[in-house]
């Protein structure tokens, strides 16, 4: 088997095995609808008070919300993604094995939370953005190329998002736990991403800072793209960049990781 076809098949497993658990894509499901329309009603009272708060009417301002429901559990910006059965791998030793597997440690896990990511925008993510679209006014594109562009930014998204949280787990090879890494790696990723409120409402130097993070990538830029805010080319190009970086910076890690198992003789 091609290495291309190996690592599509761990996304496809991978997708499969999320598939199964109906019962919790149902809850998150529901969740995911009902956070958003507790969002949406602050949005709302916001706006009313600040129109075009960020450069956005309050019918994008509404759409923002329900992308982000769509995307809080495909990009695991608040936790679920493969960055804990990594972790769990690491404290008990199975991560030996993994590095005995005739395949990219880090390739593997990357294809892995693809899968996962397109089980949840599909299973997860979908049904709220739409129940969002279908009972508030939204402002949705009717160009079909923005659509493409939109789904165009997807990719960066992911791998950007899982470029981080690998990094933060495998803080566990020193940490033992990395969960405390993990865990703050979410609250950044909650704030810095947008999910919060979207960046482009702060203002000066720190607004400025905030866009030029990594975590921009994963809503504030696909968000602006489907709004026709920001530049498509500009978006995958910063998102590309990113993920770039830190798959690189990843790699590193993940080598002086692996000669520290080594030297622990595991």
């Amino acid at each position: 088997m091609g290495a291309g076809r190996l690592y599509a098949a761990v996304a496809a497993g991978v997708f499969r095995r999320y598939a199964t658990y109906r019962a919790a894509t149902a809850a998150g499901v529901f969740t995911n609808t009902a956070f958003g329309l507790i969002v949406v009603s602050t949005y709302l009272a916001l706006w009313d008070v600040k129109p075009h708060l960020g450069g956005y009417d309050q019918a994008e301002a509404v759409t923002y919300v329900w992308l982000g429901q769509a995307f809080l559990s495909t990009l695991a910006i608040g936790g679920g993604g493969v960055e804990d059965e990594l972790m769990e791998r690491i404290r008990t030793g199975d991560i030996a094995i993994d590095l005995y597997r005739p395949a990219d440690l880090q390739l593997w896990w990357l294809a892995a939370d693809l899968g996962r990511a397109l089980f949840q925008l599909l299973g997860r993510g979908v049904v709220p953005f739409a129940v969002g679209a279908l009972f508030f006014p939204v402002a949705l594109p009717a160009d079909p190329l923005t659509w493409l562009a939109f789904l165009g930014t997807l990719p960066g998204a992911m791998t950007v998002s899982f470029s981080i949280r690998y990094l933060a787990a495998l803080s566990a090879f020193w940490l033992l736990d990395g969960a405390g890494v993990t865990q703050m790696a979410w609250l950044a990723g909650y704030f810095c991403s947008g999910m919060l409120l979207p960046l482009n409402v702060f203002p000066g130097a720190f607004g400025e800072a905030v866009r030029a993070l990594p975590w921009s990538s994963l809503l504030q830029g696909p968000a602006d793209v489907l709004l026709g805010h920001a530049s498509p080319l500009g978006t995958y190009a910063f998102q590309g960049a990113w993920a770039a970086a830190l798959l690189a910076l990843g790699r590193l890690v993940q080598a002086a990781a692996t000669r520290r198992v080594v030297v622990q003789g595991g």
